[in-house]
């Protein structure tokens, strides 16, 4: 087991080069970059004295080197000039549409966004599960036809309308402030115990929001997958020999259906940031994903591109959690893995 973790630890260097390649080139495809667009900006306003300055940024920043300098540079593996030394030395780039440091621009944001996602999986995964037991073991009852309607509701709604009505019924019931992550009075105060209440509670309605078509889509998957099981031959032959109906689904029906559930955790964090851009607009989340709508507009090439990264290493930690969470419930993995070694 721990020569499995140690070979995907190392897996995931390489991928991670792979996908900041892939992000540098997807960024630098659209003509021109933030810097030419201001200088077209400036010609085209008659304003000539901040075009030399936006040349010397260029230059600065390497923006006027080919693409393959360019990426040695972001990601740290060939000299820059002075103040750019690349995300492997800690220098995340600098963000042109704020004229500040990209660490400066995201660092309040990371950790609240981890938070949010974090939250996000264990909401999705905590409803989705009882659900989907109940909606296979009892297949067509009322109660089944209540989670699937739910369900499609659930996939069918918009989560920026939902965030909406919460939003409202929220401060009309229960005096919660309007958007954010947290009280106004916290932000931009060290953490405290009053602060980390405030921001539990204000974490309910984003978390409801953003994971309401993840729980419906979950449950639905779980569904399918336990009632395929359910109608194998070993769980006929189990029933047979007097084995409990709850002990029985537990301990081989289920265990076989939460092979693909476990491996969307993986897979669910890159969606939950992208599918959580309007909805972090609407409510107002000090998030990673309406600060990435702005760079992507305003072609903030590094600003997007070390957001990207920071997803995909979200999704690749994410990727090794469901990996090593597979290989502890599935005992199949955990064999193959000897017979490999």
């Amino acid at each position: 087991m721990l020569a499995y973790i140690v070979r995907r630890i190392f897996t995931m260097i390489p991928t991670l080069f792979v996908i900041s390649l892939l992000t540098f080139a997807i960024i630098e495809l659209p003509p021109g970059d933030y810097l030419s667009n201001q200088i077209a900006a400036l010609q085209a306003s008659g304003e000539g004295a901040g075009v030399a300055k936006i040349e010397f940024l260029r230059k600065e920043f390497g923006l006027d080197r080919p693409f393959l300098v360019r990426y040695l540079m972001w990601v740290g593996l060939w000299p820059g000039a002075s103040g750019f030394s690349g995300i492997l030395q800690g220098n995340w780039g600098w963000s042109f549409e704020y004229d500040q440091p990209v660490n400066t621009v995201v660092g309040p944001t990371l950790l609240l966004t981890v938070i949010l996602n974090f939250t996000t999986i264990l909401f999705v995964y905590i409803v989705s599960l009882p659900i989907g037991i109940y909606s296979a073991t009892r297949q067509y009852s009322w109660g089944d036809y209540g989670f699937t309607f739910l369900g499609y509701i659930g996939l069918a709604t918009p989560n920026f309308l939902l965030g909406l009505i919460l939003l409202y019924y929220s401060n009309v019931w229960f005096g919660l402030s309007i958007g954010g992550l947290m009280d106004p009075k916290y932000i931009d105060q060290p953490w405290s115990w009053e602060k980390i209440k405030s921001v539990l509670s204000h974490l309910i309605i984003p978390t409801i929001v953003i994971g309401t078509s993840g729980t419906a889509g979950m449950i639905r998957r779980l569904r399918a997958n336990l009632l395929d099981e359910l109608h194998k031959q070993y769980v006929t032959t189990a029933r047979a020999k007097g084995l409990k109906e709850n002990r029985l689904i537990l301990k081989y029906p289920l265990r076989m259906a939460l092979n693909p559930f476990v491996a969307d955790i993986g897979n669910l964090i890159p969606s939950l940031v992208s599918g959580s851009v309007i909805v972090s607009v609407v409510l107002n989340l000090p998030t990673v994903g309406p600060i990435l709508l702005s760079a992507l507009q305003s072609q903030d090439q590094f600003l997007a591109s070390f957001i990207l990264m920071f997803v995909a290493v979200l999704t690749l930690v994410g990727m090794l959690i469901s990996d090593l969470l597979l290989a502890l419930l599935d005992p199949r993995i955990r064999l193959g893995q000897g017979a490999r070694s």
